[in-house]
């Protein structure tokens, strides 16, 4: 009867930009169960933070579509290469070189985006994001449009796009105040400002930060970080930001004597799986669409208008932003803010010249 099944996948494909695995579903004595299996998708970009390209993100809307026809597969696993970042977003080298100036071709890729997005939430099994290491940017929207999130307590989580030259429009606008409400929404998405995982999990963006750094055989919470629990003068909690002066000088040393071991970030998103398995898989589907419907009500109102803009937002603002950081020396990736808010006070347009004169020297 098996060899009778139809597939319905789009195409057959062989995955050269990122990684895709099957791995046997443990049981609750954790050993493997024959024929069934949690499906693993690795972007595989490492050595630019796991950034990706128009290619690895045809690749990724394929992997989405493969893992939920796939009748074995219980839950789906979404995550990345290495240890330093799950994703910063797009490739910013592509932007700045091809995409920047060409608003109909932005436009395109920005379709293959929003497919992406739409695949992950139309996924018909559950889905985790496995966070490896930063989350930013695009990074971010692409991680909140799966189920759960389970991450590395050396993750941190945030937006870029004001200050790179773009606008946080692939899902962040839609999803992020359903996790954290309106107020710290507003924060992230404009000032560009980073959250600990301990802030994420505290805000109820993730499930669980997880301790990945082993010093001396043992795993420690990261030693960068205020992790303890307690209350200032104004009663308010204070936890999860990063410490200040000696005790962050401490903390690097810390850092610097131990190894980053990714097999307890592992466990606990195995562990998730399996709590999956022993579930009622159709309810578990109709359970995750009905609730996907409040990220979905706003992602299917906004996603074509802010495409049309995002595409042509590369010929101003997005094509020296994305030029800047991929042509800047490090330390100084962005465009000098005041120079280019006094030239449109001036009502100056925009211009290559104009371009020009913001780039970072």
């Amino acid at each position: 009867m098996a060899n009778n099944l139809v597939s319905h996948n789009l195409v057959d494909v062989e995955f050269k930009e990122i990684l895709y695995e099957l791995r046997p579903c443990l049981d609750k004595d954790g050993k493997p169960v024959d024929g069934l299996h949690n499906a693993w998708i690795f972007l595989n970009n490492p050595k630019q933070f796991n950034s990706y390209t128009t290619a690895a993100v045809k690749e990724v809307i394929l992997a989405f579509r493969q893992a939920s026809n796939d009748r074995s597969v219980v839950t789906v696993v979404f995550t990345a290469v290495g240890d330093k970042a799950f994703c910063t977003g797009g490739n910013t080298k592509e932007y700045a070189e091809y995409y920047a100036g060409r608003p109909l071709e932005y436009k395109q890729y920005m379709r293959l985006f929003n497919d992406m997005i739409t695949s992950i939430l139309m996924c018909d099994k559950p889905v985790v994001c496995r966070v490896n290491g930063m989350r930013i940017a695009g990074g971010q929207e692409i991680g909140m449009a799966c189920d759960f999130t389970v991450a590395s307590d050396l993750a941190v989580f945030g937006q870029a796009g004001p200050r790179h030259g773009s606008a946080p429009d692939g899902g962040s606008t839609d999803f992020l105040h359903l996790f954290v409400g309106i107020e710290r929404a507003m924060q992230s998405c404009t000032l560009c400002e980073m959250w600990t995982a301990y802030q994420a999990e505290q805000f109820g963006l993730i499930s669980k930060a997880v301790p990945v750094l082993n010093v001396d055989g043992n795993f420690v919470r990261n030693p960068l970080l205020v992790t303890d629990r307690w209350l200032d003068d104004s009663g308010s909690i204070i936890y999860g930001h990063r410490k200040s002066g000696e005790e962050y000088k401490a903390g690097k040393e810390i850092m610097a004597g131990g190894t980053v071991d990714l097999a307890p970030l592992d466990r606990e998103v195995e562990g998730m799986a399996t709590k999956f398995l022993y579930l009622m898989p159709d309810c578990i589907n109709k359970t995750l669409n009905s609730l996907r419907k409040k990220k979905l009500e706003h992602w299917d109102r906004n996603q074509q208008s802010n495409r049309d803009w995002l595409g042509l937002n590369m010929m101003t603002e997005a094509k020296a932003g994305f030029r800047a950081f991929n042509e800047g020396p490090k330390g100084n990736r962005e465009v000098d803010f005041i120079k280019l808010r006094r030239m449109l006070a001036e009502g100056r347009p925009w211009s290559d010249d104009m371009v020009e004169d913001i780039l970072p020297k």
